[in-house]
């Protein structure tokens, strides 16, 4: 009710118009165009928009208008908000900051550096199994969105991580029946939720004084953007990802300018060309 009066109010003082039911696609499109102006957010605009939709389907249902106005109207378009990630120095104080002289030390510290170093969601981290580690190899096997595997590179740090915890900490557990398989074990011997790792997560970065929002899909977003940062392929970061498609992964290709002015001498020929002429 609150958008419909924005519209009525535009309508009657912009338009001459009393009558809602009198609108037209264009007069509904110059009510867009004022919420622009007004500097509302995409995101409200698009919301008004969706209830200025419902409201004309409602007219045409019940047969007080023959056409919907609003069927063509245009949703504005959202930006894609860039996801908050940390730098390398911001990690390693996270990972310092975990208290090691609690049983729970070498499992939180472990939890950290597999989150970051496989890029993997918290649901992929709690249901991790020690049966789908594969250190010799160094990888694991996930399985994520829609029960699809994928493999993942296991870094050696985070091996190292995991299997000082599997040797120190979690040896020594009494683990209930059925989770005898899984990696991250509380302190009842069952799999973590994911509030606990929310939990270990925002502790640890409090403890480091990092003072940004953080969650576990920081660490996902930290892995995928240092990443691409790096120089790797976007294609195999989505498969590492597990991103359905890749226009999910793009929004990690937030490189600054400077990094991708020193790819384009670096890599490109006519680049090359011209660094060599003005040598």
């Amino acid at each position: 009710m609150r958008d419909l009066n924005h519209l009525h109010q535009f309508a009657t003082d912009i338009l001459g118009a009393t009558d809602l039911k009198e609108l037209t696609t264009e007069s509904l499109r110059k009510f867009v165009r004022h919420l622009a102006d007004l500097g509302l957010e995409a995101s409200s605009q698009g919301r008004m928009v969706s209830g200025i939709r419902a409201f004309y389907r409602y007219l045409l249902l019940e047969d007080f208008i023959q056409t919907d106005p609003s069927n063509v109207l245009e949703v504005p378009r959202q930006k894609r908000k860039l996801p908050d990630t940390l730098n390398p120095d911001e990690l390693a104080a996270m990972i310092d900051a975990v208290d090691l002289s609690k049983p729970e030390g070498e499992r939180n510290r472990a939890i950290i550096e597999t989150l970051y170093g496989s890029g993997l969601r918290v649901s992929e981290l709690t249901n991790l199994l020690i049966s789908n580690i594969y250190f010799q190899d160094g990888f694991l096997r996930i399985l994520g969105k829609g029960n699809k595997e994928r493999l993942v590179p296991l870094g050696s740090l985070s091996a190292k991580r995991i299997q000082g915890y599997l040797k120190q900490v979690r040896s020594r557990a009494v683990i209930r029946k059925g989770f005898e398989d899984f990696v991250f074990l509380n302190n009842r011997g069952s799999a973590l939720s994911r509030v606990m790792i929310f939990n270990i997560i925002r502790k640890a970065a409090a403890d480091a004084g990092i003072r940004k929002t953080i969650s576990p899909h920081t660490l996902r977003h930290s892995f995928a953007t240092h990443l691409i940062d790096g120089g790797a392929d976007l294609r195999a970061v989505q498969e590492m990802l597990g991103h359905e498609s890749i226009t999910t992964t793009e929004i990690y290709t937030h490189l600054d300018k400077s990094f991708l002015m020193d790819n384009i001498i670096q890599f490109h020929p006519r680049a090359k060309m011209g660094k060599r002429n003005l040598g």
